[in-house]
């Protein structure tokens, strides 16, 4: 619904559960609106899924319920996916700071220069004033019309504190989802999952199966493959007779259709017909949704990586607007999708936006489960925004009466999303995007964000 015409404006006490990038956008973006906001971080620092750990978990699949997890997903050759310029938060820009000789200001840099723009902003907006570092949330319920929180630091110590609201930021890259293979349980090789992968080392002239070939699939077989004997990518989006020798300077790298099945001795057999003997299976599948602390009376569950019921991947109808979620959504420009559901929730949380009825939630959803239904699209990627992703983010703009997306943003995504499926070996290196390069620093100069306009573009960059 529209914002009212005569708000009740009122501050609630709200947790952020994680220091993340939505995290910290979510606490900066309450904060603004009025809210007083305690954000519980279980690690020592900001940053979330950006912090690199060289350690992986035990179970190299992720699957063990009882094994210590990692938290990060970040693999030490790292770099972004998409333009630095479009990443960002839309009034922080992720420009790149050449006065300081250790930051990375190639346009896709690495994960540890995301991580340091996220501490920059965090440092800017003294969000770290708000955060409880080392502190891990082990249960959220409801009570009485607020909210309990049960938190344990690292010295083993649980407490117990009340909130008006809880704004869940956790992430969704801890839970790995492992594809079904036929003969998989008695093949004899290693498996992991990308989760786990940190450095190609460990597949010294190995054969490696890679299932997958988006963004962390493809990275990681050109990865691999500058040690392994050969790789070889199942692609589930790739014709079934497809055997294709890739063309990358290692000269070992094919690209194959889905799996068929793996047999006990070794072999692992394509649906193109193809057959090898290999020493590893890597899943690049990605992860399931899971939020272990959350206690609703059985109100919320996950079916087949569905979270719900949500409206709008945002809100329970029932249990809000106590309850939110930050960051559910896949999609390419995920900073800016958090800032603004991060608007969207203080907005309704202050009484400036109404939400419709449960009822008309509950409606709603069904009416979106409906529609995915119709359009063939499987239950597990409910929350897969893709081609929707600018429609959606604008709805959300519009109901919390905050900018739109800017154009250039969604086609620097979809471009960047173009070069990395026809040239996945150079697209962070080469592009053809001049223009909207200058259109976002124009932007950025026009709003009084950047104080200067680039002299220069990356020679390499152009094509």
């Amino acid at each position: 619904m529209a914002p009212a015409q005569n708000p009740m404006i009122s501050s609630k006490h709200v947790a952020v559960i994680g220091a993340g990038a939505s995290g910290l956008i979510a606490a900066r973006e309450l904060h603004r609106e009025g809210h007083t906001v305690v954000v519980f971080e279980r690690e020592k620092q900001v940053g979330g899924l950006w912090i690199y750990s060289p350690k992986a978990e035990s179970d190299p699949l992720g699957l063990d319920p009882t094994r210590p997890i990692v938290h990060s997903s970040v693999y030490e050759s790292l770099r972004t996916n998409l333009p630095r310029e479009c990443m960002g938060f839309r009034d922080f820009p992720f420009v790149p700071r050449v006065d300081e000789l250790s930051r990375d200001s190639r346009r896709y840099p690495s994960h540890r220069e995301v991580l340091a723009y996220l501490q920059d902003f965090a440092r800017e907006f003294k969000i770290e004033e708000m955060v409880r570092f080392e502190t891990e949330v082990v249960r959220v319920e409801p009570v009485d019309g607020n909210w309990r929180v049960r938190f344990k630091n690292f010295g083993y110590v649980f407490e117990d504190e009340i909130f008006d609201a809880v704004v869940v930021c956790s992430g969704h890259y801890t839970e790995p989802y492992v594809a079904n293979i036929h003969g998989i349980k008695s093949w004899p090789g290693k498996q992991i999952h990308s989760h786990n992968y940190r450095v190609p080392g460990p597949f010294k002239n190995e054969v490696v199966v890679v299932i997958g070939n988006f963004a962390s699939g493809a990275d990681i077989s050109r990865d691999v493959a500058k040690v392994a004997k050969e790789v070889h990518i199942a692609s589930r989006g790739s014709e079934p007779n497809t055997y294709e020798k890739l063309a990358v300077p290692t000269n070992n790298l094919w690209i194959h259709s889905e799996i068929e099945t793996a047999c006990e001795d070794g072999s692992i057999i394509f649906k193109n017909g193809k057959a090898l003997h290999a020493d590893t299976v890597v899943y690049c599948t990605g992860y399931n949704y899971k939020f272990p602390f959350l206690e609703t009376n059985g109100y919320m569950s996950i079916a087949d990586n569905r979270v719900e019921p949500l409206y709008k991947h945002v809100f329970p109808p029932a249990l809000a607007p106590g309850l939110s979620f930050v960051g559910l959504p896949g999609m390419g420009i995920q900073f800016v999708m958090f800032e603004i559901q991060s608007k969207w929730v203080a907005a309704v949380l202050s009484g400036r936006v109404t939400l419709p009825s449960p009822e008309k939630m509950m409606e709603d959803l069904q009416a979106s489960y409906a529609m995915l239904e119709a359009l063939g699209i499987p239950k597990r990627h409910t929350h897969k925004l893709g081609k929707i992703q600018s429609n959606y983010l604008d709805w959300v703009a519009e109901e919390c009466g905050c900018e739109l997306v800017e154009p250039w943003r969604t086609q620097q995504v979809d471009r960047g999303y173009g070069r990395l499926v026809s040239n996945p070996e150079n697209y962070r290196d080469e592009w053809d995007d001049d223009d909207l390069i200058k259109e976002a620093y124009e932007d950025f100069a026009s709003k009084k964000l950047i104080s200067f306009l680039p002299s220069y573009f990356p020679e390499s960059g152009r094509r």
